[in-house]
């Protein structure tokens, strides 16, 4: 008896029809004078599909498949049909450059295929997407630790749904900002991806995903992005937009080619995060009333030193809070922008098209400004620019890459700024870490060790002659953890040390001297150190002993 594989002669039916239709499409593509295209096997550009929604494109039998600038190729079933036409006209509106080619319902369906990748609320172009709404205000309040985040994702995970990626891509965004992460890390490996949070300075893993999932994580951030999709050999930045209510969460998103994958970095803007007072950043209340009285004079330069990630920016931020008024004209040039300033004029840095920080700050100068923040002096020419600024009747406000406050006068020399004009421009050059606080509802008292008593003891001895403050040196507290922090830990202080621009230091700028110079004479001053402030915050139960360590060199000062 003979015997028929009913699947394998549906397969052959079915290739036969789609012959006969392509077959026919190249017949008809010919009368109406439109290239045909069979796009099997042609590979979509993800961008190019994300231009049009994707029930638009299937009522209408359309799908753009490539883009280039503002040339776009699309394909169409029917070049007559009404909906085909209003799609097509849409397009060009928006400025694409269309070519059209007669496609199958074959090659439609592979193209629509990319919707899979992108699925979710696109709500407006790339670069400013809106993942607004209750649904994602909602999924934010259910963050509290970094245990949260890692089950949530877990079982988002493992669903079955057509919008899986969109899903885990929202869980792990709704869950850095719900424990208030400052960025977000996600590292390919072999076969695996890796998602761990900054916070409080600190990396933490969150969870690793089975790798097959980074391609479509990938394309889907990149879309909201901005990026190229189809560009995976160079490094790429990108932005898009969190609105929560009525506050708007900027994501800086960067993109860097690795061995496994693309790294992707991203770094959360929360505005929140700004509210933060001269008060709240931690000086001694001696430093602060230095640094009020010094930040309200009309004219002048303060510099604030640090590594990457020390904290300067908002320091900074909180100066020009600070002294704003209406009767003042504030400028920034920054790279990037950090946060928007309510009254303040800002500007970004970009420097593929010319406009460096010497470029922004000479333009500033044009603007009749009455206070300058410079986002960074980096080079010799922005720092003599800025300190003319200083001389001609401006506040200026910038950070320098120092370890130390005493080291920003030897850096400024070596990049070529005039000594003696340093005198009389200079007005306070302040250096700062930031140490994580110890969580208020678990810290634990305990008793220094042998090492850590001989150091608190010797600077103990420093503080009193500065100050004249006897503090306590036999108690100091731990981080434990509870379900308030995690991780012992809760927010950030600032540990500080300032050098005021004095009648001593001044004098001292003829011999070029070196960053042991400057401190011995700053340390007349009464200011503490960043050793010193540190261990006067360990001793007063703000932070550890550990994280000023981690921060701060607490061995003797050379």
């Amino acid at each position: 008896m003979l015997k028929f594989d009913d699947t394998s002669s549906n397969d052959q039916i079915s290739k036969l029809r789609q012959k006969e239709e392509e077959d026919f499409l190249q017949i008809i593509a010919v009368k109406h004078g439109i290239p045909y295209a069979d796009l099997t096997g042609v590979p979509i550009d993800t961008t190019a599909v994300g231009l049009i929604k994707e029930d638009d494109a299937r009522a209408a039998l359309v799908a753009p498949f490539a883009v280039a600038n503002k040339k776009l190729r699309v394909g169409l079933f029917s070049p007559t049909q009404a909906n085909t036409k209003e799609v097509l006209a849409s397009l060009a509106e928006r400025g694409y450059i269309l070519e059209q080619y007669l496609v199958s319902h074959a090659s439609l369906e592979k193209a629509w295929e990319r919707y899979k990748e992108i699925s979710g609320s696109i709500k407006s172009e790339a670069g400013m997407v809106d993942i607004s709404g209750d649904n994602m205000e909602g999924l934010i309040k259910k963050f509290t630790s970094l245990a949260d985040v890692s089950k949530i994702l877990e079982t988002t995970v493992t669903e079955k749904s057509a919008r899986h990626i969109s899903n885990i891509f929202s869980v792990i965004v709704a869950g850095a900002i719900g424990i208030r992460a400052s960025d977000i890390h996600i590292e390919p490996a072999e076969d695996s991806i890796h998602i761990r949070y900054r916070v409080d300075g600190v990396l933490h893993e969150v969870a690793t995903l089975p790798s097959e999932i980074y391609r479509l994580f990938s394309s889907r951030l990149k879309l909201l992005s901005g990026l190229k999709l189809n560009v995976g050999t160079e490094s790429q930045d990108g932005r898009f937009s969190i609105k929560i209510s009525d506050i708007e969460i900027e994501m800086r998103v960067s993109v860097i080619p690795g061995s496994y994958g693309e790294g992707v970095v991203m770094r959360i803007l929360n505005p929140l995060s700004l509210n933060v007072t001269l008060e709240d950043l931690g000086m001694s209340p001696r430093l602060l009333a230095i640094v009020d009285r010094e930040i309200r004079k009309p004219h002048g330069m303060i510099l604030n030193t640090g590594p990457t990630g020390s904290g300067k920016t908002t320091t900074l931020y909180s100066f020009l809070k600070r002294i704003y008024s209406p009767e003042i004209k504030m400028m920034t040039i920054e790279d990037p922008i950090e946060y928007h300033l309510k009254g303040v004029s800002q500007t970004q840095v970009e420097a593929d098209r010319g406009y460096t920080f010497l470029e922004g700050l000479r333009a500033a100068m044009r603007q009749d400004p009455d206070v300058i923040m410079i986002g960074e002096i980096r080079d010799g020419e922005t720092a003599k620019v800025a300190i003319n600024a200083a001389l001609t009747g401006h506040m200026v406000f910038s950070t320098l890459h120092t370890n130390t406050a005493a080291g920003a006068i030897p850096r400024l020399i070596d990049i070529g700024v005039t000594p003696k004009i340093l005198g009389s421009s200079l007005t306070l050059i302040l250096a700062q870490r930031l140490a994580r606080k110890l969580c208020v509802e678990c810290k634990r008292e305990d008793t220094p060790n042998e090492r850590e008593q001989k150091i608190i003891n010797e600077v103990a001895i420093i503080i009193k002659e500065k100050v004249g403050v006897d503090v306590q040196t036999k108690k100091i507290w731990r981080a434990v953890g509870c379900s308030k922090c995690n991780l012992g830990y809760k927010g950030r202080v600032g540990v500080f040390e300032a050098v005021l621009m004095t009648s001593e230091i001044e004098a001292l700028l003829d011999t070029i001297p070196s960053e042991r110079e400057i401190r011995n004479i700053a340390a007349k001053q009464g200011l503490l150190t960043m050793r010193e402030d540190g261990i006067e915050k360990i001793l007063a139960g703000a932070t550890s002993f550990d994280e000023v360590e981690r921060v701060v060199d607490l061995e003797k000062e050379g």
